[in-house]
């Protein structure tokens, strides 16, 4: 969090809502640990990371369902061993990411 607060900070100031994302539990391999954050604003500007891939953009849009109806959410995002293997990972894992919308 402490690489994202500047921008979040900036953007509350601006009067902007923000939405965080954080990496809350990681099952085997992950990009990402526990802790990992990324920011979404309601200008659809992004700071920090949850998984440095495709999850990304799954999570911006989530992030922006958070930010119109307020409900926070716990989403489970994963790829199997097969489907690790075919694009030449050594093998698959999951993260579960917590998206709350910041309302201070």
């Amino acid at each position: 969090m402490r690489e994202v607060l500047p921008t979040v900070r900036q953007w509350r100031a601006e009067g902007t809502p923000v939405a965080v994302a954080t990496v809350v539990g990681v099952d085997r391999s992950a990009p990402r640990q526990p802790g990992a954050v990324m920011a979404v604003d309601g200008d659809g500007r992004v700071a920090g990371s949850v998984s440095g891939g495709c999850v990304e953009g799954a999570v911006f849009e989530l992030a922006q369902q958070v930010l119109d109806d307020g409900r926070p959410r716990l989403v489970t995002y994963g790829i199997s061993d097969e489907q690790a293997f075919s694009v030449g990972l050594t093998c698959g894992g999951s993260i579960q990411v917590f998206v709350e919308r910041l309302d201070w």
